[in-house]
Protein backbone atom coordinates (compact mmCIF):
# COMPACT_ATOMS: atom_id res chain seq x y z
CA UNK A 1 0.00 0.00 0.00
CA UNK A 2 1.36 3.40 -0.98
CA UNK A 3 2.26 5.74 1.86
CA UNK A 4 0.32 8.94 2.31
CA UNK A 5 2.17 12.19 1.77
CA UNK A 6 2.98 14.09 4.95
CA UNK A 7 0.61 16.87 5.88
CA UNK A 8 1.80 20.44 6.35
CA UNK A 9 1.41 20.02 10.12
CA UNK A 10 3.49 16.84 10.12
CA UNK A 11 6.13 18.61 8.03
CA UNK A 12 6.20 21.46 10.54
CA UNK A 13 4.61 24.16 8.36
CA UNK A 14 2.13 26.66 9.84
CA UNK A 15 -0.36 28.74 7.87
CA UNK A 16 -0.95 32.36 8.80
CA UNK A 17 -4.70 32.91 9.14
CA UNK A 18 -4.28 36.63 8.47
CA UNK A 19 -2.16 36.80 5.29
CA UNK A 20 -2.01 33.14 4.20
CA UNK A 21 1.78 32.80 4.33
CA UNK A 22 3.31 29.39 5.12
CA UNK A 23 6.02 29.46 7.78
CA UNK A 24 8.11 26.73 9.40
CA UNK A 25 8.94 27.87 12.94
CA UNK A 26 12.29 27.04 14.48
CA UNK A 27 12.67 25.28 17.82
CA UNK A 28 13.61 28.65 19.35
CA UNK A 29 10.20 30.12 18.50
CA UNK A 30 8.15 29.30 21.59
CA UNK A 31 5.22 31.40 20.34
CA UNK A 32 5.73 31.66 16.58
CA UNK A 33 4.58 34.70 14.61
CA UNK A 34 4.17 35.25 10.89
CA UNK A 35 7.35 36.85 9.53
CA UNK A 36 5.29 38.93 7.08
CA UNK A 37 2.36 40.34 9.10
CA UNK A 38 3.48 39.40 12.65
CA UNK A 39 0.19 37.65 13.48
CA UNK A 40 0.35 34.81 16.01
CA UNK A 41 0.56 31.38 14.37
CA UNK A 42 -1.31 28.24 15.45
CA UNK A 43 -1.41 24.70 14.14
CA UNK A 44 -5.18 24.93 14.31
CA UNK A 45 -7.50 27.83 15.10
CA UNK A 46 -7.65 28.19 18.91
CA UNK A 47 -10.92 26.94 20.47
CA UNK A 48 -12.30 26.44 16.98
CA UNK A 49 -15.10 24.02 17.88
CA UNK A 50 -16.16 25.82 21.06
CA UNK A 51 -16.44 29.19 19.34
CA UNK A 52 -18.17 27.75 16.27
CA UNK A 53 -20.72 25.97 18.50
CA UNK A 54 -21.35 29.11 20.56
CA UNK A 55 -22.12 31.22 17.48
CA UNK A 56 -24.21 28.45 15.91
CA UNK A 57 -26.36 27.76 18.98
CA UNK A 58 -27.02 31.49 19.39
CA UNK A 59 -28.05 31.72 15.73
CA UNK A 60 -30.43 28.77 16.12
CA UNK A 61 -32.06 30.41 19.15
CA UNK A 62 -32.50 33.71 17.30
CA UNK A 63 -33.94 31.90 14.26
CA UNK A 64 -37.25 31.50 16.12
CA UNK A 65 -37.98 35.21 16.76
CA UNK A 66 -36.53 36.10 13.36
CA UNK A 67 -39.27 34.05 11.71
CA UNK A 68 -42.14 34.72 14.13
CA UNK A 69 -41.77 38.45 14.75
CA UNK A 70 -42.67 41.06 12.12
CA UNK A 71 -39.73 42.17 9.98
CA UNK A 72 -41.40 44.99 8.10
CA UNK A 73 -44.52 47.12 7.92
CA UNK A 74 -45.75 47.78 4.38
CA UNK A 75 -48.14 50.62 3.59
CA UNK A 76 -49.92 50.01 0.29
CA UNK A 77 -52.95 51.92 -1.01
CA UNK A 78 -53.47 53.39 2.46
CA UNK A 79 -53.56 49.99 4.13
CA UNK A 80 -50.71 49.05 6.48
CA UNK A 81 -49.79 45.57 7.59
CA UNK A 82 -46.94 44.14 9.66
CA UNK A 83 -45.45 41.00 8.19
CA UNK A 84 -43.09 38.23 9.17
CA UNK A 85 -40.63 36.97 6.57
CA UNK A 86 -43.08 34.36 5.28
CA UNK A 87 -46.14 36.62 5.24
CA UNK A 88 -44.02 39.33 3.64
CA UNK A 89 -43.13 36.92 0.87
CA UNK A 90 -46.84 36.28 0.40
CA UNK A 91 -47.46 40.05 0.16
CA UNK A 92 -44.80 40.35 -2.52
CA UNK A 93 -46.36 37.47 -4.45
CA UNK A 94 -49.84 39.01 -4.17
CA UNK A 95 -48.39 42.27 -5.50
CA UNK A 96 -46.97 40.48 -8.54
CA UNK A 97 -43.36 40.87 -7.35
CA UNK A 98 -42.62 37.14 -7.58
CA UNK A 99 -38.94 37.55 -8.47
CA UNK A 100 -38.37 39.69 -5.38
CA UNK A 101 -40.34 37.17 -3.31
CA UNK A 102 -38.06 34.35 -4.49
CA UNK A 103 -34.95 36.37 -3.63
CA UNK A 104 -36.27 37.07 -0.12
CA UNK A 105 -37.23 33.40 0.36
CA UNK A 106 -33.80 32.11 -0.66
CA UNK A 107 -31.77 34.76 1.18
CA UNK A 108 -33.87 34.88 4.36
CA UNK A 109 -35.10 31.30 4.83
CA UNK A 110 -33.26 28.74 2.71
CA UNK A 111 -29.66 29.90 3.02
CA UNK A 112 -29.57 30.62 6.80
CA UNK A 113 -31.32 27.33 7.62
CA UNK A 114 -29.04 25.34 5.29
CA UNK A 115 -25.93 26.97 6.78
CA UNK A 116 -27.00 26.10 10.33
CA UNK A 117 -27.78 22.48 9.45
CA UNK A 118 -24.49 22.00 7.57
CA UNK A 119 -22.46 23.66 10.33
CA UNK A 120 -24.07 21.35 12.89
CA UNK A 121 -23.18 18.31 10.74
CA UNK A 122 -19.57 19.47 10.38
CA UNK A 123 -19.16 20.13 14.09
CA UNK A 124 -20.71 16.84 15.18
CA UNK A 125 -18.69 14.75 12.72
CA UNK A 126 -15.42 16.45 13.73
CA UNK A 127 -16.10 16.05 17.45
CA UNK A 128 -16.93 12.36 17.02
CA UNK A 129 -13.80 11.77 14.93
CA UNK A 130 -15.84 10.68 11.91
CA UNK A 131 -13.95 9.62 8.78
CA UNK A 132 -17.06 10.01 6.63
CA UNK A 133 -16.41 11.63 3.24
CA UNK A 134 -13.80 14.26 4.21
CA UNK A 135 -13.69 15.71 0.70
CA UNK A 136 -17.46 16.12 0.65
CA UNK A 137 -17.50 17.77 4.07
CA UNK A 138 -14.70 20.12 3.04
CA UNK A 139 -16.72 21.10 -0.04
CA UNK A 140 -19.77 21.71 2.15
CA UNK A 141 -17.70 23.97 4.37
CA UNK A 142 -16.43 25.98 1.40
CA UNK A 143 -20.01 26.27 0.17
CA UNK A 144 -21.42 27.72 3.38
CA UNK A 145 -18.37 29.89 3.98
CA UNK A 146 -18.84 31.40 0.52
CA UNK A 147 -22.56 31.99 1.01
CA UNK A 148 -21.76 34.47 3.77
CA UNK A 149 -21.60 37.05 1.00
CA UNK A 150 -25.26 36.33 0.22
CA UNK A 151 -26.07 38.67 3.10
CA UNK A 152 -25.47 41.41 0.53
CA UNK A 153 -28.72 40.27 -1.14
CA UNK A 154 -30.63 42.08 1.59
CA UNK A 155 -29.14 45.37 0.41
CA UNK A 156 -30.50 44.63 -3.06
CA UNK A 157 -33.92 43.82 -1.63
CA UNK A 158 -34.04 47.06 0.39
CA UNK A 159 -32.91 49.06 -2.63
CA UNK A 160 -35.64 47.47 -4.74
CA UNK A 161 -38.31 48.16 -2.12
CA UNK A 162 -37.11 51.76 -1.83
CA UNK A 163 -37.48 52.08 -5.60
CA UNK A 164 -41.04 50.75 -5.35
CA UNK A 165 -41.79 53.43 -2.77
CA UNK A 166 -40.48 56.08 -5.14
CA UNK A 167 -42.66 54.64 -7.91
CA UNK A 168 -45.63 54.80 -5.50
CA UNK A 169 -46.28 51.06 -5.90
CA UNK A 170 -45.76 50.92 -2.13
CA UNK A 171 -46.44 54.00 -0.01
CA UNK A 172 -43.97 53.29 2.81
CA UNK A 173 -41.91 50.58 4.47
CA UNK A 174 -40.87 50.39 8.12
CA UNK A 175 -38.35 47.89 9.48
CA UNK A 176 -39.50 46.04 12.61
CA UNK A 177 -37.95 43.83 15.33
CA UNK A 178 -37.72 40.59 13.35
CA UNK A 179 -35.28 42.19 10.90
CA UNK A 180 -32.78 42.79 13.71
CA UNK A 181 -32.90 39.12 14.70
CA UNK A 182 -32.45 38.08 11.10
CA UNK A 183 -29.45 40.40 10.72
CA UNK A 184 -27.94 38.88 13.85
CA UNK A 185 -28.39 35.38 12.40
CA UNK A 186 -26.53 36.36 9.22
CA UNK A 187 -23.60 37.68 11.28
CA UNK A 188 -23.57 34.74 13.71
CA UNK A 189 -23.59 32.07 11.00
CA UNK A 190 -20.72 33.86 9.25
CA UNK A 191 -18.77 33.99 12.54
CA UNK A 192 -19.48 30.31 13.13
CA UNK A 193 -18.12 29.27 9.74
CA UNK A 194 -15.11 31.57 10.10
CA UNK A 195 -14.34 30.11 13.54
CA UNK A 196 -14.43 26.54 12.27
CA UNK A 197 -11.12 25.11 11.08
CA UNK A 198 -11.82 22.76 8.13
CA UNK A 199 -8.44 21.09 8.60
CA UNK A 200 -9.95 19.38 11.66
CA UNK A 201 -11.97 17.29 9.20
CA UNK A 202 -8.76 15.77 7.85
CA UNK A 203 -7.05 15.32 11.22
CA UNK A 204 -9.25 12.30 11.90
CA UNK A 205 -7.90 10.66 8.74
CA UNK A 206 -4.33 10.66 10.05
CA UNK A 207 -3.09 8.11 12.59
CA UNK A 208 -0.58 10.66 13.81
CA UNK A 209 -1.70 14.28 13.99
CA UNK A 210 1.82 15.60 13.97
CA UNK A 211 3.09 18.37 16.27
CA UNK A 212 1.07 19.62 19.18
CA UNK A 213 -1.77 21.94 18.22
CA UNK A 214 -0.80 24.37 20.96
CA UNK A 215 2.85 25.41 20.43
Amino acid sequence: MAEHAATAMQAGWMLCHRCGMLHRPTVEEVKPHCPRCRAALYWRKPDSLARAWAYLVTAVILYIPANTLPVMKVVRFGYEKSDTILSGIRVLLDGGMWMLAIIVLVASIVIPLAKMVIMAILLVTVQTGSRWRPQGRTSLYRLIDGTGYWSMVDIYVLATLAALVQMEVISAIEVEAGASYFGAIVVLTMLSSKSFDPRLIWDAMEPNNGPSANP
